[in-house]
């Protein structure tokens, strides 16, 4: 088996480069911060954890699921719209017409007003 490394050693190599960093963040990683810990680089926080929020947040997630879920269903779709032709295009613009329904919705309810 010229020049292959043996499994053992490759398992101790990788656990000696993680050991490595690990050794490295503790004695690079920053002392001595405020009440905060690592979140908010430090700092207290302003508000509770369970605090409420605005519905506007709300809806704001719920518009940017909305494009995300659009582009989940457009990336296999470009993969096949040349074998599928005309229906596949016809269907995405269908589809992309109900989104724009709900864009639409969500701008005349004011979802995208921040002031």
């Amino acid at each position: 088996m010229g020049g292959w490394v043996s499994v053992p050693a490759v398992g101790l190599g990788v656990g000696a480069v993680v050991a490595g960093v690990y050794a490295l963040g503790a004695l690079l990683a920053p002392r001595g911060l405020g009440g905060g810990g690592a979140f908010l680089s430090g700092e207290r926080a302003r508000e509770h954890a369970l605090s409420r929020f605005h519905v506007r947040w709300y809806v704001a997630t719920l518009v940017f699921l909305a494009f995300d879920m659009e582009m989940v269903f457009m990336y296999p779709w470009v993969l096949v719209v040349a074998e599928m032709g005309v229906a596949a295009v016809v269907e995405m613009f269908v589809f992309l017409a109900l989104l724009m329904v709900g864009v639409v919705y969500a701008w005349r309810e004011g979802a995208f007003e921040w002031a």
